[in-house]
């Protein structure tokens, strides 16, 4: 049998880009769901779907809490600190924008203050991390983001509370994904946004990554200004 060499047939990376959001934008047409949400919240959609190719799952499943894409915009806009539970999230989050919006990215998941809190309370390291974060930055705005570990959020929840921190000045994006403890640190979140008129996105169910977290946040930016098309800047 003769192997015949190949090349791709969209072979720049913006191009890809943009030839893989017309396909998504086209095959929503198919799905009355989307129609149930703002143009905003479809922009976050369709880049969740460009991460997962999941088009069900997604629509099924996510949650916005009222205005919560202005709230997130306003708050990295106020140079909030972005707390999130592994460094995953961290690498992959667009310097670019970080550094336009003065926005630090916060992990502690490695360090040695984490493992001993995290041994010495029978937590987590995740858990642990994000007590210490909120303790440290607790009087700046947070953007919480959290895309592997169910327990940051049952610490993120309780700490803030026990902190009394101001719930204004804060904002969750959640999609841990797995089997133990996830459908139900959703639901604790979405219960906890709810009550407390907190900024929330969350990813219900088992369904979720870490890339989903970056994807969110990027859209988010790019619904602040699209520099694809004012500057010829691709910020993922």
């Amino acid at each position: 049998m003769e192997f015949k060499m190949e090349q791709p047939p969209i072979n720049l990376g913006a191009d890809i880009s943009n030839k893989s959001f017309e396909i998504i934008n086209n095959e929503l047409k198919d799905y009355e769901k989307i129609d149930e949400f703002t143009k905003e919240q479809q922009e976050v959609i369709s880049r969740l779907i460009h991460t997962t190719t999941c088009f069900d799952e997604v629509l099924n499943n996510i949650y916005f809490s009222k205005n919560s894409i202005k709230k997130v915009q306003t708050l990295l806009l106020n140079e909030a600190k972005i707390i999130v539970d592994v460094n995953m999230i961290k690498v992959g989050l667009s310097d670019f924008y970080l550094k336009k919006y003065d926005n630090e990215v916060i992990c502690y998941i490695n360090e040695s203050f984490t493992y001993e809190n995290a041994q010495k309370n029978k937590t987590t390291r995740s858990y642990a991390a994000v007590v210490e974060a909120i303790k440290r930055h607790k009087d700046k705005p947070l953007v919480l983001a959290c895309g592997n570990a169910p327990t940051f959020i049952y610490a993120a929840i309780n700490t803030l509370i026990e902190q009394k921190v101001d719930l204004n000045n804060v904002a969750l994006l959640l999609f841990p994904v797995g089997f133990v403890n996830v459908v139900e640190s959703k639901a604790y979140a979405r219960k906890f946004c709810d009550t407390f008129n907190v900024a929330g996105i969350i990813m219900q169910g088992r369904f979720g990554s870490s890339t989903m977290s970056v994807a969110t946040l990027h859209a988010i930016y790019k619904l602040i200004k699209d520099y694809d098309k004012d500057e010829k800047y691709n910020g993922k």
